[in-house]
C-alpha cells in the first residue's frame, strides 16, 4: 500500500523544468527515487509512458551511491505501501547490477511478501538477462538464490499451494528447481508435494467457490451451489473484510438471500475499525455496484457509502485553519483527478475547519455540503473542479487565498507551467506568489504538495513544504508525524535492517 514525501533539506533547490516546459525544482535523488516508487505502478501516465518511467528509475538507481538505500527503499514500498511491480522491477535490477556485495542476500529475503514475489522477480531478471550461447537460462545470482531460498521458508503449504504460478512462464516448481530449498516446519512436506505435482489449493474461499462452479451440472445447478458457499461464508464470517467488500456485486448476482447480512458485515464498526480499510477502497466497490441493477443494489450502494463514512474515524484531523486545494487541468484526468477528490473529499469530512479550493488556469474557492457522504462528496468535487480550465497556474492559488491559514493542502501532478500569459519569471513555480501571501497575511503555514502522478518535479522548494506523493491510506499517518520529523520518509527507509 501507499506513498508521499520529502521537504526542507532533502531538496535539492535546483531548477529545472517539468513535463510542461515550465520552471519546477528537482528533488534529491533519494526523495525523487522513492516518491517514484510509491506512486508507479507502471502504467503510461498523461506526460510520460511505463518505459520512460522504467528509464528513470534505472537513471535515479545509477545517480545514488548508497546502493543499499535503493533495496530499503523497495522493501518500503513493497512491504509498507504494497506496491507490487514497481517493487519487483528495482529488484530485478540490483540482482542484474549489483555483484558482491553483502546485503543483497537479506534483501532477496525481505522483499518477498508474498511467494509470487519470486516468480515475478524471476521473471524481470530473465527477461532482462539472455541466455548463454546455448540459449540455456542462466542462473540467477547467488545472492538471489540464497535470498529466495529463506524467504520461501517463511510460507506454508496453503501459501505455496495458491500461489503455484502453474500457467505462468516461471512457476513456482521452477523456483524450487533453481534455488533447490530445505524444506522446513512451517512449509513441511509441502516442497515436496509441489514438485511431485501433488500439492493443491487448500480449503479457502475462493477455492470453495470455484469448486461450486466446476461441480454444477447446468447453469442453474451452478448458482444453487454457488449460493450455498455464500450462505456459509458470510453466515459464519468466514470471509475477510476487504474480501467482503470486493465481493458484493457476485453477492448481489449469486446470493441476494444473503445481502442484508453483507450489510451487517460491511457497516459493523469493529469489523471496519480492525481492517483499517480507508475510504479509498469503497470507492471502487461504488462504482462498481453503481453499474448494476441487481435486486438490492440501492441499499449495497447506501451501505458502502455508510461504511466508508464510519472509516473516517481513522482520519486524523488538524488543528487550526486548513485549505484543500485540487488541481482540476486536463492532465489530472483519470485516476490522478478520482484520487485528489477523493482526498479532498476525506479531508473535508474530517476536518470541519477547511476550506476548499479548485484551480487550473485560474482558482476559485468553492462550497460543499460535508454532510453528504464522503463518496457522493468525492463525485461532486471532481465535476466542478472542471470548472477552472485546463491549464495549471499555480500562482493563482495564492493570489486567490483571501485569508490566513495554518496549513495547505495541494493536490496535483505538479505539472505547473503558466509563466508567459502572466509574466511570471519563475514559470509554472509561485515563489514569488507563495511568498507574496505570506508576507500579506504574516503567516508560515505548512504545505502539504501531493503529488498525485509523480514526474520528479515539485514545486515548493521551502522550509515548512513537503512534497508527498501518491494515493496510500498510509498517507495521514505520515501526515500526522511530518510537522515534528522533517526527514519523516527517508528516515523510515533508513530503519530497514539489511
Amino acid at each position: 500500500m501507499a506513498k508521499f514525501n520529502a521537504k526542507g533539506s532533502l531538496v535539492d533547490k535546483t531548477k529545472t523544468v517539468n513535463k510542461e516546459g515550465g520552471a519546477a525544482f528537482s528533488e534529491s535523488p533519494k526523495v525523487e527515487f522513492i516518491s517514484t516508487l510509491l506512486t508507479t505502478f507502471l502504467k503510461d501516465k498523461f506526460y510520460e509512458s511505463q518505459g520512460e518511467t522504467m528509464r528513470r528509475l534505472i537513471n535515479l538507481m545509477n545517480d545514488i551511491d548508497d546502493k543499499k538505500f535503493l533495496g530499503k527503499a523497495a522493501i518500503y514500498a513493497r512491504t509498507k505501501f504494497g506496491m507490487r511491480s514497481v517493487s519487483h522491477f528495482v529488484a530485478g535490477e540490483i540482482a542484474k547490477n549489483i555483484k558482491g556485495e553483502e546485503w543483497t542476500k537479506n534483501f532477496f529475503d525481505k522483499i518477498v511478501y508474498r511467494p509470487d514475489d519470486m516468480l515475478e522477480i524471476l521473471a524481470y531478471y530473465f527477461n532482462e538477462v539472455k541466455a548463454d550461447t546455448k540459449g540455456k537460462r542462466r542462473q540467477p545470482p547467488a545472492s538471489v538464490r540464497k535470498g529466495f531460498r529463506k524467504a520461501i521458508g517463511k510460507f506454508n503449504a496453503y501459501d505455496l499451494g495458491k500461489y503455484r504460478g502453474e500457467s505462468k512462464t516461471i512457476g513456482m516448481v521452477d523456483l524450487v528447481n533453481m534455488i533447490h530449498p530445505t524444506p522446513t516446519e512451517t512449509n513441511g512436506f509441502a516442497i515436496g508435494d509441489l514438485v511431485n505435482g501433488t500439492l493443491k489449493s487448500k480449503d479457502t474461499w475462493e477455492t470453495n467457490l470455484t469448486q461450486a462452479g466446476q461441480k454444477a451440472v447446468d447453469v442453474e445447478d451452478k448458482m444453487r451451489k454457488k449460493a450455498e458457499v455464500w450462505v456459509d461464508l458470510i453466515g459464519n464470517k468466514k470471509i475477510g473484510y476487504f474480501a467482503l467488500l470486493r465481493n458484493l456485486r457476485n453477492i448481489l448476482e449469486q446470493a441476494p438471500m444473503m445481502v442484508d447480512k453483507a450489510i451487517e458485515m460491511l457497516t459493523e464498526e469493529k469489523l471496519i475499525k480492525k481492517s483499517l480499510v480507508l475510504p479509498f477502497r469503497y470507492a471502487t466497490a461504488y462504482k462498481e455496484i453503481q453499474q448494476v441493477t441487481f435486486e438490492g443494489s440501492a441499499k449495497v450502494l447506501k451501505a458502502i457509502s455508510r461504511a466508508a463514512d464510519i472509516a473516517l474515524k481513522n482520519v486524523p484531523t488538524f488543528p487550526g485553519k486548513n485549505l484543500i486545494v485540487l488541481d482540476g487541468s486536463g492532465s489530472m484526468n483519470g485516476k490522478p483527478l478520482d484520487i485528489g477528490s477523493l482526498f479532498s473529499a476525506v479531508l473535508l469530512k474530517a476536518n470541519e475547519n477547511a476550506d476548499f479550493m479548485a484551480f487550473a488556469n485560474e482558482a476559485k474557492y468553492m462550497t460543499f455540503n460535508s454532510d453528504d457522504s464522503v463518496l457522493s462528496l468525492s463525485e461532486k468535487i471532481s465535476e466542478q473542479s472542471h470548472d477552472c480550465g485546463g491549464g495549471t497556474n499555480f500562482h493563482s492559488i495564492f493570489q486567490t487565498i483571501n485569508k490566513q491559514y495554518d496549513r495547505i493542502i495541494i493536490l496535483s501532478d505538479m505539472q505547473g507551467w503558466m509563466e508567459s500569459s502572466y509574466g511570471f519569471s519563475d514559470g509554472g513555480a509561485p515563489t514569488k506568489t507563495f511568498a507574496a501571501y505570506k508576507t500579506k497575511y504574516n503567516t508560515n503555514p505548512y504545505v502539504y504538495s501531493f503529488n498525485l502522478n509523480d514526474y520528479g518535479t515539485i514545486q515548493f522548494p521551502e522550509k515548512n513544504v513537503f512534497c508527498m506523493a501518491g494515493w496510500s491510506e498510509k498517507v495521514f499517518d505520515v501526515m500526522s508525524i511530518l510537522e515534528s520529523d522533517k526527514n519523516a520518509l527517508v528516515n523510515e527507509v533508513e530503519k530497514i535492517q539489511l
